[in-house]
């Protein structure tokens, strides 16, 4: 047998082997979207949030990278949240074994509907609010948080030491913004400056990252990207034991 073979059939007797001792965990990434739905997100502006990630749920490429490793599956969570006191959970956790578990998952936030929200945006109390619901989700093997905004924190807790203080999960952003910012819609002035926000005061953990969307009419599209990017099947390095 030559030496090439001989390795790719010893990594794939690694690779099942981890798989199997990992299978009591029983899920490989605990996934929590955080929708911002503050006062300079309008009503149309809401819906193009929520169905465009109810959209995005059930691209195929999306459908396929949740079905990657069915020995252990995503659990899914979605947020809405504005100010320190408004973090709504819309899409309690929900283990995504396949393709039917996602429909019904788009066909829940396609029926949601709008409720009355504090018009601040507090992003600290929403990565608050997330930890804890991360607390329960310690078996999994990574815990990821994705936080969805248009602005800047400006009420509740500072963003940048909750954030620092988020143990081994990890915050992502997706910003929605203007090339080109609108004047008098209360947003910060362009993406470039959110993105460096979100960097300084927002991300955490390994291989943290930013996705953009360029206005809401992009957010489809964005969120597509980003769920492609997280839901990469785990290395090897990273399939860990039960208990471990």
């Amino acid at each position: 047998m030559v030496p090439r073979l001989r390795r790719a059939l010893w990594l794939l007797g690694l690779v099942a082997s981890l798989w199997a001792g990992a299978a009591a965990a029983s899920c490989r990434q605990a996934l929590l979207l955080a929708l911002d739905v503050s006062g300079s997100v309008d009503a149309r502006e809401y819906r193009l949030q929520l169905d465009g990630l109810a959209a995005a749920l059930v691209n195929p490429q999306v459908i396929a990278a949740f079905e990657a490793m069915p020995q252990a599956p995503v659990r899914l969570a979605v947020m809405e949240w504005s100010g320190p006191g408004f973090q709504r959970m819309i899409l309690p956790w929900r283990e995504v074994t396949g393709a039917a578990d996602l429909v019904s998952v788009a066909g829940v936030l396609r029926g949601t509907a709008r409720v009355e929200a504090d018009f601040s945006t507090a992003i600290g109390s929403a990565l608050l609010r997330g930890a804890a619901e991360m607390a329960g989700q310690s078996e999994c093997w990574r815990q990821v948080i994705d936080v969805s905004g248009d602005g800047k924190s400006n009420t509740g807790p500072t963003p940048g030491p909750v954030s620092k203080g988020m143990g081994e999960v990890t915050v992502n952003g997706l910003i929605i913004g203007e090339a080109v910012p609108t004047a008098g819609e209360g947003r910060s002035p362009g993406i470039g400056e959110l993105v460096a926000y979100y960097r300084a005061y927002v991300l955490h953990g390994r291989d943290a990252f930013t996705e953009t969307a360029n206005g809401f009419e992009d957010f489809e599209a964005a969120m597509v990207r980003k769920l492609l990017r997280e839901l990469q099947v785990v290395a090897v390095s990273e399939v860990r034991p039960a208990g471990r």
